[in-house]
């Protein structure tokens, strides 16, 4: 027994007739005859009572068409998911996402869910490093990631840049709308991340390059608490405009940083020579646009 013979028994039992059913398959009585004697033999019953009129369905007959509709519909149905998935149409959009965060994500994963409805996600934040080894181990497909980093195995795309701001407490009383390093030297910082990875990488380069010491009090990777000790007056923190536009909600004072090269530039990654799902590709095309 197979689809084609379920199909055929489908339009025998629905017409009630060899001939009418032979018309609705587009296909010659004989054959279609010989089609269903096969069935009933392979199955080693009967499915139909033959009347000069027409057929009749027996009760194996009732219970392999219920089958038979069940099944077929259901096979249409794997046949048309698998298609829309390698369209990009169904599937799952697996991408990771920088501890720093990135407010393009959200904007554009809405608008990818407007075009591409029956996709679902899987959204995983993480150090950029990390994000790297999971992208390399096929747990995500993409990666919104920080630089610098060493990519040689990704295919990158970069995205825009932004400024860095020197962030206080509210209650700083500092009157100024831009500073400078030689200022920042004077606080006791607490920096994002850890030692030697991405934006804490830049940042000390930076006070390096000037020939300053950096006043490090503290690291921290969760940027939510360590806005919340910035906000107590706990120390001073250096981060990407991002960040201030992802973690509303805190009593901070943010204050542009004058005459520096320091930015923080992001980018998607993805790994080269491999495949990417349709899903992948789209969301890449639409970012692209």
């Amino acid at each position: 027994m197979d689809m084609k013979q379920l199909r055929y028994f489908i339009a025998i039992a629905e017409e009630k007739k060899i001939s009418a059913a032979a018309k609705k398959l587009h296909m010659a009585q004989p054959p279609l005859s010989q089609q269903l004697k096969n069935l009933e033999q392979d199955l080693g019953v009967d499915l139909v009572i033959r009347h000069p009129k027409g057929l009749e369905l027996t009760e194996a007959g009732v219970n392999l068409y219920k089958h038979a509709q069940k099944i077929v519909k259901y096979m249409e149905e794997s046949r048309l998911e698998v298609k829309e998935i390698g369209e990009g149409v169904r599937g799952k959009l697996s991408i990771g996402v920088n501890t720093l965060s990135s407010d393009l994500l959200a904007s554009e994963i809405r608008k990818y869910r407007e075009r591409y409805p029956h996709i679902t996600y899987k959204i995983q934040q993480n150090e950029s490093a990390q994000l790297c080894k999971m992208v390399k181990e096929r747990v995500i497909e993409l990666a919104i990631v920080r630089f610098p980093l060493e990519l040689d195995d990704f295919t990158v795309m970069t995205l825009k840049k932004e400024p860095f701001y020197f962030v206080s407490s509210a209650k700083d009383d500092r009157e100024i709308s831009a500073i400078q390093f030689e200022e920042m030297q004077a606080y006791p910082l607490i920096l994002p991340s850890t030692e030697g990875l991405g934006v804490y990488h830049m940042i000390v380069e930076e006070f390096s390059r000037r020939k300053l010491e950096v006043n490090l009090l503290s690291e921290c990777s969760d940027i939510p608490m360590l806005l919340e000790l910035v906000s107590t007056g706990f120390a001073a923190t250096i981060v990407p405009e991002v960040v201030l536009k992802m973690h509303k909600g805190h009593d901070l004072k943010a204050t542009r940083i004058d005459d520096t090269h320091l930015s923080a530039a992001s980018g998607i990654i993805w790994l080269k020579d491999h495949y990417l799902s349709m899903a992948a590709r789209h969301f890449i095309e639409q970012i692209r646009q």
